[in-house]
């Protein structure tokens, strides 16, 4: 049942962790790349019908606004300001997220999350934390330009969302171990199969492999 209304009280928000402004984002991160491919492929969206074209301009909406007033919203939360960007990012975080996702659908983001969930090493890591990474190894699988794959990164890197494997508490990032979450990514029914391109574990998991890489290389 979808609650009558919510109601978001900034200066508590303003007062609490920025982790949990910054885990925020990450799932918020997801919203656009899970909705576009969902729109390719015509896949079901969380309300069981199709995406609309408002529900798909909401999401790039909510990735926009992360891009633009993601760090500052962070800084604002880390000194317990309620400043514009900070209401920005509440907004995208919230609102625009939550139509986004709801009215177009989920794809690779929550699905390899989903995955890392059977990981117990990952188990303190926070949802927008590990859909994070999710969303950069989506990245990797669904054709995205080296360019765009770059601003992903940075922006990731600016606000300090995982973007290494390590970053969600998988320090040795063994290909045996990391074959049990690709399969759970791959079960019948995952959100994975929203995506455009023919999808199954070994591609999943190379993907992930992927992501650490380049989040790694990043790091030297």
């Amino acid at each position: 049942m979808n609650p009558t209304a919510v109601l978001v009280d900034l200066e508590i928000l303003a007062d609490a962790p920025s982790r949990f402004l910054v885990s925020g984002m990450g799932d918020a991160l997801a919203t656009w790349f899970e909705a576009h491919s969902c729109h390719q492929t015509q896949s079901m969206n969380e309300c069981g019908g199709l995406s609309t074209l408002a529900g798909l301009h909401i999401a790039r909406l909510c990735y926009d606004t992360l891009l633009e007033y993601g760090y500052q919203a962070k800084m604002a939360n880390e000194n317990h300001l309620i400043t514009p960007a900070f209401e920005f990012i509440v907004e995208a975080n919230t609102l625009l997220s939550g139509i986004g996702f709801e009215s177009s659908g989920l794809a690779a983001a929550h699905a390899i999350h989903n995955g890392l969930t059977v990981l117990e090493e990952t188990h303190s890591y926070f949802h927008g934390e590990k859909v994070a990474f999710g969303t950069l190894a989506g990245l990797f699988l669904t054709g995205v330009s080296p360019k765009e794959i770059s601003i992903v990164f940075d922006f990731c890197d600016i606000v300090g969302l995982p973007t290494t494997l390590a970053d969600v508490g998988i320090i040795k990032a063994d290909r045996s171990k990391l074959m049990i979450a690709a399969d759970k990514v791959c079960q019948t029914g995952s959100s994975i199969f929203h995506e455009t391109s023919e999808m199954n574990p070994e591609k999943v998991l190379n993907a992930m492999l992927m992501a650490d890489a380049y989040g790694r290389d990043r790091l030297k």
